[in-house]
């Protein structure tokens, strides 16, 4: 499902077939310094089901973003619940591949 489209990208909601491309990013030190750890196949299973669970729940989550001209995915954008201070905070995110 596409959720935004502008000129160049589109951001939609993340499936299955991203679990290489989302690996990329979770599993580059240099992509993921800020989390201070690596990812295993299995986080990135978990970090994938979670955004498929907040479509559902919050109607948003992370979002591929996507070239229109070669639809490769070159990172993740979007909106993402978290909690601060015992509430939950509506937080703006992204991510992008490296190169």
């Amino acid at each position: 499902m596409v959720m935004l489209e502008t000129e160049r990208l589109i951001l939609r909601e993340m499936e299955q077939e991203d679990f290489t491309d989302l690996a990329q990013m979770l599993k580059d030190p240099d992509v993921m310094y800020a989390y201070g750890h690596e990812f295993s196949d299995a986080d990135v299973q978990a970090w994938l089901d979670r955004q498929k669970a907040r479509y559902v729940k919050y109607g948003f989550g992370l979002w591929a973003a996507e070239l229109k001209e070669n639809h490769a995915m070159i990172g993740q954008a979007g909106l993402t619940v978290q909690n601060y201070e015992g509430t939950e905070v509506l937080e703006i995110g992204y991510m992008l591949k490296k190169g």
